[in-house]
């Protein structure tokens, strides 16, 4: 390609970058792993621009030539960015399952009251809710599994053709799904304590019957804790090792890659 050549095409290969980074880079900003709120913006922006000089080459044979109207341009390009928050949203509620898995614990134990900043869930949560949040990033990213959802985001360009009117229908159905999933999981992860929550529970009420005398308040509340923390760290690891199956099988589930 000569200069003249380069000099003609380069305002389609503008358009075409502008078009990959509106829906890359948005679904960077939420993705697993790589959008986390504690990743700084400047350079959540820049993995997006790195993706899209990666990805450019694969997905510009499926991108429009740029429209004669700002209008049409300004719609396409604002589509781009609500399909790759769509996709980088479905992906994100499972990794939210985590956190309210540890608030739920946290409530079970009787630690709801230590709240610490929360940035997953916005505001304050517990600290077993940002333990967790925190223990699912590590296992995403030292897993490869955040690598599952870039995958889908490349062949969603199959699926959801740019410039196509977003079918708003079956992804707020998608949407719900996952929301449904997600806390469905955070139930299961969660279920070790329900049950150790039920059993103690009992057993306080039948020493209060027992032993009317016992002040169980004061014994029951740091051995529930104590109790707790135990728990927690023992089913720590199988705890983790579902919750990376359970991504793995919601991340090939994404649009894209069923």
């Amino acid at each position: 390609m000569d200069e003249a050549a380069f000099l003609a095409a380069l305002p389609g290969l503008a358009f075409h970058a502008v078009l990959a980074f509106a829906r890359l880079g948005a679904a960077v900003m939420v993705l697993p792993g790589l959008g986390e709120e504690e990743v700084p913006a400047n350079i959540r922006i820049g993995l997006g621009l790195a993706l899209v000089v990666v990805l450019l080459p694969v997905v510009a044979p499926g991108l429009p030539a740029a429209p004669d109207s700002a209008a049409e341009a300004v719609r396409v390009i604002l589509l781009e960015v609500l399909v790759g928050l769509w996709l980088g949203g479905l992906a994100r509620l499972i990794m939210m399952a985590m956190a309210v898995a540890g608030q739920m614990i946290a409530l079970l134990l009787g630690l709801a009251q230590a709240m610490v900043p929360d940035p997953a869930l916005g505001g304050l949560g517990t600290a077993p809710g940002r333990l967790l949040s925190l223990a699912a990033v590590v296992v995403v990213l030292s897993t490869g599994l955040y690598a599952i959802p870039l995958r889908a985001l490349v062949e969603s360009y199959a699926l959801l053709p740019v410039g196509d009117p977003f079918p708003a229908g079956a992804g707020a159905e998608a949407f719900a799904a996952a929301a449904a999933e997600s806390l469905a999981l955070s139930l299961r992860l969660a279920a070790p304590f329900v049950v150790a929550a039920i059993v103690i529970n009992v057993a306080l009420g039948l020493l209060a019957r027992i032993a009317p005398q016992v002040q169980v308040y004061f014994v029951a509340i740091p051995g529930q804790v104590l109790l707790g923390l135990a728990l927690l760290g023992a089913v720590m690891p199988p705890l983790l090792g579902a919750f990376a199956d359970a991504a793995r099988a919601a991340f090939l589930d994404l649009p894209g890659l069923r």
